[in-house]
């Protein structure tokens, strides 16, 4: 199955740089242009400049973000302010974060993977990806030859065997890096360079499948390039940084992305309930204009959304008239007969493929095509915000969902199907300027 690879990894020299939390950054591409010059603000050896490196008017040939990130990149090493792991390396990560009050911690580690093309089976996409984000981090990976950020994976061990070797081998000790980021997150990293350990791993690994949960564009990437140097028999190139997460592991979350409606002409609003009941149940839940008395009822009602998904498919909807509505499907209704049977089964048991589907697209006319180009449906993660656009006139309906589960993911790439878009928000996203992956040496 998938091959996993110790590194010598390329890492911050916290004897120069300090506070660690003032170099890293998010993914690049959950990163605007307010927070790329905070970044940049924080400190002059922010990974920012290495990741996600500013264009300007006057950028050419041979001075632009790509020639920029590269000059950056060798002078740091130059300076040790970058240095190389002496010994090949597995790096046991630990995020520790809150979500709603509760401590969680989100336990994986990172290596170097061995690309290969999905067709083989062994790696997993979830995702459709698009060209032009490809082009941009094949430009800075020939400029560079290096992996800045990790691919986010998912591997599946019930007994837990990897965690157990890697957090033995660690022996009690410190963590090698440890550091609170701007989202209050604590990072932990161990270099473990035990090598009866990292044979374990290996070993352990070799029967398992990955699949995809963020990243994919950089894995599709660095395949490409690892194709593009093999061509010019050149070699070192056929690995990509990822960082590996146990689907079981109890910090293992997936966020819901909600969908709010907007710009539909005429929309009959009464129309539409009579639509959604052929198929789902209607219960609705008018919000008091007192602000106690309308916290509790959105309270319950997200409680009671989250206890119905549990049995069936359930979601959430609220309108002008400030009432939130619980759909539950009906039992006579399956989605196996109403959605697209070209998609597979473990596809249309999605919530989010009967949302986007059954009621986006066939009740308002909401497309594939309209919810690429969002003209009339935009995201988001916060149902306080979904509320607000709504009672704001901004949108005009609101749609929520319960969250992904990880199984749902796996079962849809196991089946080679792709999930719908905004499907899955793997929550915290992974951190970047922690452990970097050389190419060629």
């Amino acid at each position: 199955m998938a091959t996993v690879i110790p590194i010598r990894g390329i890492r911050y020299n916290q004897a120069k740089v300090g506070d660690l939390s003032q170099v890293v950054t998010p993914p690049y591409d959950i990163i605007d242009s307010v927070a790329q010059a905070r970044y940049y603000a924080n400190d002059p050896c922010n990974i920012i400049r290495l990741e996600l490196g500013q264009i300007f008017a006057q950028d050419d040939e041979k001075n632009n973000r790509y020639t920029r990130a590269a000059s950056y990149f060798a002078r740091w090493q130059e300076e040790e302010i970058l240095i190389r792991d002496e010994k090949p390396a597995l790096y046991l990560y630990e995020q520790e974060f809150d979500l709603r009050g509760e401590k969680k911690v989100r336990t994986g580690f990172m290596c170097g993977v061995r690309l290969e093309p999905y067709a083989q089976g062994n790696i997993l996409p979830h995702e459709e990806t698009l060209s032009k984000p490809k082009a941009d981090r094949l430009q800075l990976m020939r400029a560079c030859q290096a992996n800045f950020s990790p691919v986010f994976g998912l591997y599946a061990d019930a007994e837990n065997l990897i965690n157990q070797t890697l957090s033995e081998a660690r022996q009690n000790r410190p963590a090698d890096v440890e550091f609170t980021d701007e989202a209050g997150e604590i990072h932990r990293l161990w270099v473990i360079t035990d090598p009866t350990a990292l044979n374990t791993v290996v070993n352990y690994m070799a029967d398992k499948p990955i699949f995809i949960a963020d990243g994919h564009h950089r894995y599709e990437t660095a395949l490409s390039y690892a194709e593009e140097m093999q061509s010019q028999g050149l070699t070192g190139y056929d690995t990509v940084l990822m960082t590996l997460v146990n689907l079981y592991d109890p910090g293992m979350l997936i966020l819901p992305t909600h969908r709010l409606v907007k710009n539909i002409r005429n929309l009959d609003f009464p129309r539409l309930k009579e639509q959604l009941n052929t198929y789902f149940d209607l219960k609705a839940f008018p919000i008091p204009t007192g602000e106690e008395e309308s916290q509790q009822v959105i309270a319950n009602f997200f409680k009671l959304l989250e206890e119905k998904g549990k049995s069936g498919h359930a979601f959430g909807m609220y309108s002008r008239d400030r009432v939130l509505y619980l759909l539950t499907m009906r039992p006579e209704c399956s989605p196996q007969d109403l959605l697209d049977p070209k998609h597979s089964a473990a596809w249309r048991n999605l919530d989010v493929a009967i949302l986007d589907n059954l009621i986006l697209d066939q009740m308002l006319g909401i497309g594939s095509e309209q919810r690429k180009n969002q003209d009339h449906l935009t995201y988001t993660r916060s149902e306080e915000e979904a509320l607000n656009q709504v009672n704001s006139g901004v949108d005009q309906l609101a749609f929520f969902l319960n969250p992904t589960q990880v199984e749902e993911v796996t079962a849809v790439a196991a089946a080679g199907d792709k999930m719908p878009q905004k499907s899955t928000y793997f929550y915290p996203k992974l951190i970047t300027g922690l452990v970097i992956n050389p190419l060629g040496k």
